[in-house]
């Protein structure tokens, strides 16, 4: 996931608030219900703020 995130400060709990909110308009515009991902990861925000913190990690080289 690291690796598509946009170019925002690591950690940064806003980015990370508005990037959640992103993905959960765009999962709504596809006809994907958001109970079902939070079903699946929890909370969104957690998942891209941990990728956020995480993102020179996940990163192959």
């Amino acid at each position: 996931m690291a690796e598509h995130l946009p170019n925002a400060i690591t950690g940064d709990p806003i980015a990370a608030s508005d990037l959640a909110n992103e993905a959960m308009r765009a999962a709504e515009r596809d006809g994907i219900d958001p109970a079902e991902i939070a079903d699946e990861v929890g909370s969104a925000f957690e998942v891209i703020l941990e990728a956020m913190q995480h993102r020179d990690a996940s990163l192959a080289d």
